[in-house]
């Protein structure tokens, strides 16, 4: 039997990111996973968006995941050619990493925040996550574990384990349990949640391969990511390594199937290579994209993360980032439970908060997805052709490919445009939030909406100056903030006063006071205190919110029936539409 505060079912990006916040906040956590220490995971995400970026600089790592993946000097362009070998169409220039800080002016660049996005693969970056967990002492992973079952008290959950190798079965104590299991999430199903949504927008077969030669064989200057358009087969090409490792996705046509389509004959199609190249599998994968997402992200004690609560198709690069914002969220959350300055209520904000930005993402990237298949589904037979009609046709569709695809790589909406307009723990005050697309946003200081970025006077980004806990902004010196400051000592809420440089902050900050929550959003906005500042601090720290702590209906703790002694049986909900068994993840 052992205890722990916190218990992580799954050590992938999302769980880690989460186990390593909670230990920042001087938490003591517990990660279950299946796999061996040191296994990587598959070839999947690519990219690692400049919101989890940000916590990754605060976490003390964003410089080690930068150092890593592609060389230095690779770019981070997206090409379209008609194929990875053929005629150039059109490039979204990207800055390479060792330029990063320095270019100006593209797209992708003048980003208003510390760190921008990086595009590293999870292979890289999985790892280093991994090792930090692993050297924290506040952080215990239990590797080539499963959890089999858990059941729900009024104090806690005891969660039923089995080694992997041993076979030994074992039970873990714990206050919270957070399933962070991926898309076929046994924590979803033992809390009876269900995926509800898009069970298919899209099929895509998946080969990692390793072939030294394809650099040498393309004609125009190295991209990390290159569309192939041609009217025989469409597919994305990614560097993995910037010398011999690359991952190519396929994208099925409308009533193909993974077994009706070779994958070498793709392979070439999409490469635009003959049978002279020769390349080495490394893995493959058929996938399905989907719009999926969870009825609900919590079960009394008991919460989802990232792919466990929500599925999308990858657009936009935010499938593992939103599992990354989810994350954290959650940890600050849960510390403020644990750490007993929040009333347990705070919690009902989890769910409350992140649900319906899911909805909103899951809907810009499937958007997207139909309209990227529905323009490759429309390809010319004459795209390849040779002469001046070829040549404008060539250009009108790279002008068409850059304009729809450039909001998804240079994503500045969906990083820092979504708000929590319906929050319990959020003081709002009549101001409207502004509207975000995929591509764009407008910084606001409305309540629920991120902290916009400044650079203070003695250089340093705002975010760096925050505290762990709240941080009240003071953006005008002659602001009084006494009441605030004194209320929260009171009810023992953490909270860090900073002056911020008006200068700086003026073309953003239309408020002398503005109060930031420990995830980077603002609970709290004006030119003077409230009138009770008290009970403002008390509203943000959960107390007027519906506690919650035990579940109700069909999820509420059950009694052992059968199985093994002590444990309970896995729920079957009472109710599911036949869209709702198709959409669950095998």
């Amino acid at each position: 039997m052992r205890g722990t505060p916190v218990l992580i079912i799954g050590a992938g990006p999302v769980g880690l990111t989460l186990a390593l916040d909670l230990a920042w906040r001087d938490v003591d956590v517990t990660v279950v996973e299946t796999r061996g220490p040191g296994e990587l995971p598959s070839v999947k995400c690519n990219h690692v968006a400049a919101r989890s970026m940000e916590i990754f600089r605060r976490l003390g790592i964003a410089d080690a995941i930068r150092d890593a993946g592609l060389p230095a000097e690779y770019p981070h362009d997206v090409a379209y050619r008609t194929t990875t070998t053929g005629i150039e169409l059109a490039r979204i220039p990207i800055p390479c990493r060792r330029d990063r800080d320095v270019v100006t002016g593209g797209p992708d660049s003048d980003w208003p925040t510390p760190e921008p996005a990086h595009r590293i693969n999870q292979i890289y970056l999985e790892p280093i996550l991994f090792a930090a967990a692993r050297a924290h002492d506040r952080i215990t992973i239990l590797n080539r574990v499963v959890m089999e079952d858990l059941v729900q008290t009024d104090v806690g959950v005891t969660v039923h384990v089995r080694d992997l190798d041993t076979g030994r079965e074992s039970t873990l104590e714990t206050r919270f349990l957070v399933g962070c299991d991926g898309g076929s999430s046994r924590t979803r199903k033992l809390i009876g949640a269900s995926l509800q949504g898009d069970a298919v927008v899209q099929k895509v077969q998946s080969t990692f391969i390793s072939a030294g030669s394809l650099l040498d064989r393309i004609q125009h200057n190295p991209a990390w990511g290159t569309f192939s358009l041609n009217p025989r087969r469409c597919g994305m090409v990614y560097a993995i390594d910037g010398k011999e490792r690359w991952l190519i996705h396929n994208y099925l046509d409308p009533g193909e199937s993974f077994g009706s389509v070779n994958r070498d004959q793709s392979i070439r199609q999409i490469l635009g290579v003959g049978d002279d190249f020769s390349y080495e599998t490394v893995s493959i994968q058929d996938w399905i994209g989907r719009r999926l997402v969870a009825d609900r992200f919590r079960s009394g004690r008991v919460f989802l993360c990232g792919d466990a609560a929500h599925i999308w198709v990858p657009f936009g690069g935010y499938g593992m980032n939103a599992g990354i914002a989810d994350a954290v969220n959650l940890s600050w959350l849960l510390t403020a439970t644990i750490a007993g300055w929040a009333d347990p209520a705070i919690l009902d904000a989890y769910e409350g908060e992140r649900l319906p930005i899911t909805e909103q993402v899951s809907r810009f990237a499937m958007s997207h997805a139909r309209a990227v298949a529905e323009q490759r589904l429309a390809i010319p037979a004459t795209i390849e052709d040779v002469g001046p009609a070829a040549d404008r046709t060539r250009a009108a569709w790279g002008k068409a490919a850059y304009d729809l695809n450039l909001a998804q790589y240079c994503a500045a909406g969906l990083n820092f445009g979504y708000f929590y307009d319906n929050s319990p723990i959020i003081a709002y005050d009549g101001g409207q939030a502004p509207e975000y697309s995929m591509g764009s946003y407008t910084p606001s200081t409305v309540p629920g909406c991120r902290v916009p970025h400044v650079w203070l006077q003695d250089g340093r980004s705002l975010y760096d100056a925050c505290g762990k806990g709240y941080t009240l902004l003071v953006v005008d010196p002659t602001a009084e903030a006494d009441g605030v400051v004194t209320a929260a000592a009171n009810l023992g809420v953490p909270l860090t006063v900073l002056q911020v440089d008006s200068a700086a902050a003026a073309f953003v900050y239309d408020h002398k006071l503005v109060l930031s929550r420990p995830d980077g959003h603002i609970a709290w906005r004006g030119d003077h205190e409230p009138p009770d500042c008290r009970e403002l601090m008390r509203r943000l720290s959960g107390v007027h919110a519906t506690v919650s702590l035990i579940p109700e209906g069909p999820s509420a703790p059950r009694e052992p029936t059968g199985g093994r002694p002590g444990l309970s049986a896995t729920p079957v909900p009472s109710a599911f539409t036949m869209k709702t068994l198709a959409s669950e993840v095998p």
